[in-house]
Parts: structure tokens; C-alpha cells; sequence
């Protein structure tokens, strides 16, 4: 997958300009605050996610402006496609191919990214939710219906909590907890089952990649921690009724809770590093090669299930790392078309996109290198 052009509007502090980046490394330069993580924002933003740095619609429009318009061309799927996306309103909307799309989830999948931030290291340091999140995020564009399924549970779970929380006060309601146990544990047995699948894939690479990260001293080790019981040879029948036992044995503590205590919303990954929990026991070195690892097993496998390698995008990433795995992650990314913000212009790139108050005052291209 290639971005062959992009084009902000209104975009932040960035000013209005058309950018042409190069097939492999595009070094995005600048002092801080200036719009540098502006212009990978924006280029996640066509994967149909939400901003990786959490940021609302609204927030991503110029100030004083009602809109915001981003465009890109890229080449996928072996040929050319084009995606622009409105903000205004605090609502986007998208247009694929000169298709207007009634939903943002319906151009989930046709262009792929991978992002590195610094704020990436909530994967290994929070709590459970930023896990499934990197799990979700990384099978929705891997399996766009996936996302359908985890907003149908999204839904269902939100009105089971509601209904835990009316019961109290109207016991005739519990009777009707049935209905809604059955249709939870029927599309959380779905996204269990997806959830399994990509792990298996994703277990050995981060190992592997974690291997060379440490040079072969340390060993990454993953688990998918299912809270209902479930295991991982399970059938999606026999994961249904796992999870449909283990809400209806917990109703009472859940009407009591006034939430619901067990299903896919409260599993989790458990990252070892020399089979300690690397949460509460790794350095913020071995922390940092943990989420790298697993963020470079999510391009492999993405790239191996889509048939082409995801645009990568590396978000002040390079000035956390030592010399040896920055050459070690940079060697990793080759062939692959990669964006990489950073204060000063310190790696070896085809292309030099300078940002000075959100003006790209300078585009340069490198044609060639000097010898090492």
C-alpha cells in the first residue's frame, strides 16, 4: 500500500497544501509543536479509526474555521483509490472512490496503517482496556465485519447495564435479563473467536521480533486471558455457552453491581518478559521492546492477511531508542512505506517534509546518500 498524495484543509494549525510523499521513508521535521504528529494524525484518520491521540471531531478543525477536509490517493489492491473525509459538526463523513459512505466503518480496511506513538506504552502500563483496544483496532482492519460485531455487543452490553441498574427498583424486569444474556454471549462468542484466531497469529512474530530487539537475551511471552473461562480450542458454539453460563450464573452480583461482570469486555493480555508480568515488573526499556514488538507483529500480520505491507507511521519513536534498535526497527520497516516525525532530520530518508507552524515551508527529496 502506497500514499501517493495527501491534502489537509482546514486541518488543525495545519496550512492548506497538497504533499507528494516518497514510496519509502518520509522524515517529518520540525521543532515541537509545530504540526508534525498533525500530519500522521491525519493520515490515520483514513483508516476509518479514531484519532490515536484521542482527540474529538471538533478539536481537528482550524480554529475559526467550521470544517475540516482531508484527502488522499493512494495505491491498493493493485490500483489507484482515492478517500476523503469531511469533519464538521463534530461528524465525519467519508466519500471512497467518489462514493459517499453512509457510515465511517464502510472504508474500515481500505487503507491500512500501523501507528507508533509514545502514548503506545499504555499497552504494557494501563490496565486491561488498552489491550483489547490494540486487539480491536488491529482485527477491524484486518476484518472490517469484525467491527460491526463489536459494536452490536457495545450496544447489547450497554442495554444490559441499564437494565441491571432499573431492576432494583422493578424486580419484574430480571426476567427479561434472558433475552439479553443469550444475545450477548452470541456476538461476544463471535468476537472471542476472532480475537483467539489473531492471537495465535500474532504470539510467535512479537516473540520473534522481541528476539531481535534484545539481542536474544530476553523472551516475550503472550497470553489471551479469557475473564468468562474460556479456552483456546473452543468451538464458537462451545464459547457461547461458556459465556452464556457465566452471565446467568453471575446475575445476582451483576444486579447488585449494577453492571456486567463477566464476557470479552473484561479479558485481557498478559505480556511476560522472562516469565514475569511485564506490567508490574519490566524496566521501561523492556516495556518500550514489548510494545514495539507487538506494534511490528501487527504490520506482519496485517500485511500477510491483506497481501501488502500497511503504511507505518512512527510518532517520536525514534529519539526513545538506542542506536541499535533503531537501526533494528528501521531494517524491520524496509519495503515498506514509512513516516517519521522528529525535531531534527537525523535519519536516513527519501524524502524531507519540513513543518514551521503548521506551514510546509520545504519538501526535499533525497536522490541519493553518502557512503557510511
Amino acid at each position: 500500500m502506497i500514499l501517493k498524495s495527501l491534502e489537509f484543509e482546514n486541518y488543525r494549525n495545519l496550512e492548506h497544501t497538497v504533499i507528494y510523499p516518497d514510496e519509502a521513508i518520509n522524515v517529518i521535521c520540525g521543532e515541537n509543536a509545530q504540526g508534525k504528529t498533525n500530519i500522521l494524525e491525519c493520515i490515520w484518520l483514513f483508516t476509518g479509526g479514531r484519532s490515536f491521540r484521542g482527540a474529538k471531531e471538533n478539536e481537528m478543525i482550524r480554529f475559526g474555521e467550521k470544517y475540516s477536509k482531508i484527502k488522499a490517493e493512494f495505491f491498493s489492491e493493485e490500483r489507484d483509490q482515492k478517500i476523503e473525509i469531511l469533519i464538521q459538526n463534530g461528524k465525519r463523513k467519508s466519500t471512497l472512490n467518489d462514493v459517499p459512505k453512509q457510515y465511517l466503518s464502510q472504508i474500515i480496511g481500505k487503507f491500512c496503517a500501523v501507528v507508533f506513538s509514545p502514548n503506545h506504552l499504555s499497552l504494557i502500563k494501563d490496565g486491561p482496556e488498552e489491550r483489547r483496544g490494540f486487539i480491536d483496532g488491529a482485527l477491524c482492519q484486518i476484518k472490517p465485519s469484525y467491527a460491526i460485531t463489536v459494536t452490536k455487543y457495545k450496544k447489547i452490553l450497554n442495554e444490559r447495564n441499564a437494565l441491571l441498574k432499573d431492576i432494583p427498583h422493578n424486580r419484574e424486569l430480571e426476567d427479561t435479563l434472558e433475552v439479553w444474556d443469550r444475545r450477548l454471549a452470541a456476538e461476544g462468542a463471535v468476537a472471542a473467536t476472532e480475537r483467539i484466531e489473531y492471537m495465535k497469529k500474532l504470539i510467535p512474530t512479537a516473540s520473534a521480533f522481541y528476539d531481535g530487539i534484545s539481542s536474544g537475551r530476553e523472551k516475550l511471552e503472550l497470553q489471551y486471558k479469557m475473564n468468562f473461562g474460556g479456552k483456546e480450542n473452543m468451538t464458537l458454539q462451545e464459547i457461547e455457552e461458556i459465556l452464556y453460563n457465566s452471565l446467568k450464573k453471575r446475575r445476582q452480583d451483576d444486579i447488585y453491581c449494577g453492571y456486567t461482570t463477566a464476557g470479552i469486555h473484561r479479558d485481557d493480555i498478559i505480556v511476560r518478559i522472562n516469565e514475569k508480568d511485564s506490567r508490574i515488573y519490566g524496566s521501561q526499556g523492556q516495556q518500550r521492546s514489548a510494545v514495539i514488538a507487538l506494534k511490528l507483529a501487527e504490520a506482519a500480520t496485517l500485511g500477510r492477511s491483506k497481501g501488502e505491507s500497511p503504511i507505518i507511521l512512527l510518532d517520536d519513536v525514534l529519539s526513545e531508542l538506542d542506536p541499535s534498535r533503531q537501526d533494528y526497527l528501521l531494517r524491520r520497516l524496509s519495503g515498506m512505506q514509512v513516516f517519521i516525525t522528529c525535531c531534527e532530520q537525523n535519519v536516513r530518508a527519501e524524502n524531507i517534509i519540513k513543518v514551521n507552524e503548521g506551514i510546509i515551508d520545504c519538501v526535499e527529496k533525497k536522490t541519493d546518500f553518502p557512503d557510511d
